[in-house]
């Protein structure tokens, strides 16, 4: 019951989630991911 109920707090699908990690690990800056994807740089 609980990670339902965490899975439907998170902003990004897990699918968005490896997409942002994949482009972090290509060579994208965080920072520019961050913003791009409106989130916190912390």
């Amino acid at each position: 019951m609980n990670e339902e109920i965490l899975m439907k707090m998170t902003r990004y699908s897990e699918p968005q989630i490896l997409a942002i990690l994949r482009q972090a690990e290509g060579g994208v800056g965080v920072s520019d991911l961050c913003r791009d994807y409106g989130m916190s740089t912390a």
